[in-house]
């Protein structure tokens, strides 16, 4: 591993070993620190308290976290714009937003000691993935007011590393770059990733070939399967990497080489899991709603974060040795579940259950209608176009696997069309997977 110049970076001297004690200790340290800036610098984290006869003085313990209000993507529209902030406006050096499509914008905010904290983690991030100073990174997610480019970029720079922000789009000129610049790790959403060696065949560009060993996928969630068929396509190692905006950005945990589980910084990020209907914590290894405590956020500390991501934590030793925990990979949000004929229904599900049957590639819609009053789910999935250009009875026959993987998965009978090869819409950034026409046939749930 070669040494940063700026960061002095070598990733056995980062907090990701340090003995559990001394772990929880500095936690504990910082968790009374930053309860105690937001208790006095922001009104409605103090009013909850206050409200529960609580005070900063009341944290004796990292348990004693469970007593402490929540804070939910509610608050920061309600407090919109700068509702929330912890520091005066002059400290802060950066701010980012949520593009507000379901209303009011989430404003979040950086002091130059959290632009540092954010550059670090991802500098963490990028070394678990095994990326090192002279690695040549092409970032591909959005730059602006999203967080995802700006993070990856200091990150890459912190690193020492070769950094081409290119952003997304342009997908043509994206494996150009790939293929010229010799690069040799690639940050963007997995989907992206799916279309742009889809292209890259078409373009004749073989990315076996390229020196691209890694991929540094996030923002959206994604399963096994989709990472099994990048992999495949590509010869890298795909790495699941984890962030929200409201927390800091990405950067929040990331997959080392075991490919695990994701280790949560949590010098940084306290997890815990609640159950998502009662709030009540939940022991270590039951699944539950993912909730964050940023410990060393100065701007605009987040107290018991509700994420509404689905996941469990992982207190078993991993074998890369890093002493922090791990998260198992996000594969669903609370907030994404449909219910259909009062049955719960994930996309991810949907993805697990389509690329489990060979033949297909990880390019689907599903979409919901309805008729007579009741709700209908079909999914749409492309074949791959030796499939497709095969006899009538074997694409029967694929269409008969696909429909039965998804009744043992989903508990209720979905209908499958097959589409050709690139029939259903590419996105640059994260995919959109479900279209919701009951409104057009009939008024919806």
């Amino acid at each position: 591993m070669k040494r940063n110049g700026t960061y002095g970076f070598h990733p056995a001297s980062t907090p990701d070993y340090l003995p559990a004690e001394q772990l929880r200790a500095l936690q504990l340290d910082r968790l009374r620190k930053i309860v105690k800036r937001a208790f006095e610098n922001v009104l409605l984290f103090r009013q909850r308290m206050e409200e529960r006869g609580l005070t900063p003085d009341d944290l004796g313990s990292l348990d004693d976290l469970a007593a402490l209000p929540f804070t939910t993507k509610g608050d920061l529209r309600d407090t919109y714009p700068f509702g929330l902030f912890a520091s005066p406006l002059e400290e802060v050096v950066r701010l980012h937003a949520s593009s507000g499509t379901t209303g009011r914008p989430i404003v979040v905010a950086y002091t130059k000691e959290d632009v540092a904290v954010w550059t670090s983690v991802m500098v963490r991030s990028f070394a678990a993935c095994g990326l090192h100073a002279g690695d040549i990174i092409q970032n591909s997610y959005g730059y602006g007011l999203f967080t995802g480019g700006l993070g990856a970029h200091y990150g890459a720079e912190g690193l020492g590393a070769t950094v081409i922000p290119i952003s997304g789009g342009n997908t043509d000129r994206q494996i150009q770059v790939m293929r010229d610049f010799g690069v040799t790790a690639i940050c963007c959403t997995p989907s992206y990733f799916v279309h742009l060696v889809e292209r890259a065949g078409e373009l004749g560009v073989d990315l076996k070939s390229l020196p691209l060993r890694a991929g540094i996928f996030g923002a959206e969630p994604w399963t096994d399967g989709m990472r099994k068929h990048a992999e495949t396509a590509a010869g890298i190692r795909a790495f699941d990497i984890y962030g929200l905006s409201e927390i800091i950005g990405p950067g929040v945990a990331i997959e080392c080489p075991c490919q695990n589980g994701l280790h949560i910084f949590e010098d940084h990020f306290y997890p815990e899991i609640i159950d998502p209907d009662t709030g009540h914590s939940l022991p270590a290894g039951a699944e539950g709603e993912l909730v964050l405590t940023t410990l060393s956020k100065f701007a605009m500390p987040m107290i018991r974060y509700r994420t509404r991501d689905i996941t469990s934590l992982e207190v078993e030793p991993c074998e890369c040795g890093r002493s922090l925990r791990r998260m198992r990979r996000i594969g669903r949000r609370s907030d994404d579940m449909l219910i259909l004929r009062g049955v719960n229904v994930f996309p991810s599900q949907v993805e697990a259950a389509l690329l489990a049957v060979e033949g297909t590639l990880p390019h689907y819609q599903i979409v919901l209608t309805r008729s007579h009053g009741l709700d209908d789910l079909e999914v749409q999935v492309e074949v791959t176009p030796e499939v497709f250009s095969d006899k009538v009875g074997a694409l029967e026959e694929l269409q008969a696997r696909l429909t039965k993987s998804l009744d043992h998965v989903l508990g209720i009978r979905a209908g499958v069309r097959l589409m050709a090869p690139n029939t259903i819409p590419r996105s640059e950034g994260k995919a959109k997977r479900v279209l919701d026409r009951r409104s057009e046939s009939g008024g919806k749930a």
